[in-house]
C-alpha cells in the first residue's frame, strides 16, 4: 500500500510540473508571436523569374528588410499557372514566414473550374499592391494592322490562329474566352508557365498573336502592333490603340497582384505584413516607377482585399457562365 501511494503521489507530482511547464511557455509563444518577425522569411513566387511577380518581389525585398528587420529569400514554386505554389502555401505553417505572390483572377478561377489543391478562401490576402491590363497584340510584321482586319482572318480559320497566354484559367485564358464568345471567333489557345516565356516565345515568332500584361507591351513596344486592350479607357502610355469596348466587346479585365499567407495566419502577422507592404506601395518611388513601366499602382489592406476577392468571384462567375453559354 506504500508503495502505491508513494508511486500515486510521484505521478501526480510529474503531472503538475508538466502542466507548469506547458503554462510557463505559453507566454513565451505569445511573446515571440508578438515580436514577429524574429528570424528570415520566404517569398514564394508561383510564376517565372523575370515575369511580374518576380520583378515587384525583387523591388519590394530591399524595403522589406528595412522594414521588418529580417532578410526575405525569394523562392519559386512554378507550374499550373500558379496553382503548384498556391497549392504549397496552404499547406505552409501559418507563422507568417512563408508568403506568396498571388493572382486574382488566377486564385479566383482555378478553383472554380477544376481541383487544384487549395481554394481560393484559404488564401490570406495581406496586400494588393498592383494592376496590369491586358492587350490583344501581334509581331510588329505581322499582316494585321488592325482589330477588325485579325478578328476577318480567324473567322476565315477556325482554329489555326494561335495566341499565346500566361497559364491556364487565367487572366489571359479568360480574356481570350471573352473575345470568342463576344466576337464569334476560335482560336488555339497556348498557356506558357508565366510572362516571361510567354514574352520569349511570341518575339521568336512561334505564335499569331499574344494577350500580354500592358507592362510587357510598354517594355516591347517596338517589337509588337497593340490591337486593343481591356481597359475602361484608352491606357495613357498608348493613347492611339482602342479599347475592346470600342469595338463593342464587354472586355474589361485585369490581373490584380498582391501576397498572401496560409490559412490560420495570426491576426498579429497579417497586419505586420499589412503594414509593411502598404507602406511600400504608398511611396511616391514606387508609385512612379510602377506607373512608368505600364503598371497601374494599387494599395489595398487586408479587409479590403477579403471584399474585393468576394466580389471578383461573383464577377468571373458571371463571365464563365456567358463564355460556356449557360
Amino acid at each position: 500500500m506504500r508503495n502505491y501511494f508513494t508511486r500515486f503521489i510521484k505521478s501526480m507530482f510529474s503531472a503538475s510540473m508538466c502542466l507548469m511547464v506547458a503554462a510557463s511557455a505559453l507566454p513565451d509563444r505569445a511573446h515571440a508571436a508578438d515580436d514577429f518577425p524574429t528570424r528570415p522569411m520566404t517569398y514564394m513566387i508561383t510564376f517565372n523569374p523575370g515575369g511580374q511577380s518576380d520583378r515587384e518581389a525583387r523591388r519590394q525585398e530591399p524595403m522589406l528588410k528595412e522594414l521588418l528587420g529580417q532578410n526575405v529569400l525569394i523562392d519559386y514554386k512554378v507550374g499550373g499557372g500558379g496553382a503548384l505554389g498556391w497549392k504549397e502555401l496552404v499547406t505552409s505553417k501559418p507563422d507568417g514566414y512563408t508568403f506568396a505572390g498571388f493572382n486574382i483572377p488566377h486564385t479566383i478561377l482555378q478553383p472554380m473550374l477544376q481541383e487544384v489543391g487549395y481554394k481560393t478562401d484559404q488564401l490570406v490576402p495581406v496586400c494588393i499592391f498592383q494592376r496590369t491590363y491586358l492587350g490583344l497584340a501581334v509581331p510588329v510584321d505581322s499582316p494585321y494592322k488592325t482589330y477588325e482586319e485579325f478578328i476577318a482572318a480567324a473567322k476565315k480559320a477556325p482554329g489555326k490562329m494561335k495566341l499565346c497566354g500566361s497559364g491556364s484559367l487565367s487572366g489571359h485564358h479568360i480574356a481570350l474566352l471573352s473575345l470568342q464568345k463576344q466576337a464569334g471567333v476560335r482560336m488555339t489557345y497556348i498557356p506558357e508557365t508565366g510572362s516571361a516565356t510567354q514574352m520569349t516565345g511570341f518575339l521568336g515568332g512561334h505564335y499569331d498573336a499574344i494577350i500580354a500584361n500592358s507592362d510587357d507591351l510598354v517594355r516591347f513596344r517596338d517589337k509588337a502592333r497593340i490591337l486593343a486592350v481591356t481597359s475602361a479607357e484608352r491606357l495613357k502610355l498608348f493613347p492611339d490603340v482602342p479599347t475592346f469596348k470600342e469595338k463593342n466587346l464587354d472586355i474589361v479585365l485585369s490581373i490584380d497582384r498582391g501576397v498572401a499567407l496560409p490559412p490560420g495566419a495570426p491576426d498579429n502577422v497579417v497586419r505586420t505584413l499589412e503594414k509593411a507592404f502598404l507602406n511600400i506601395a504608398n511611396r511616391p518611388e514606387v508609385i512612379e516607377a510602377q506607373t512608368r513601366e505600364g503598371f497601374t499602382p494599387v494599395a489595398m489592406g487586408h479587409d479590403e482585399c477579403i471584399a474585393y476577392i468576394k466580389e471578383m468571384t461573383t464577377f468571373y462567375g458571371d463571365i464563365l457562365k456567358s463564355t460556356r453559354g449557360k
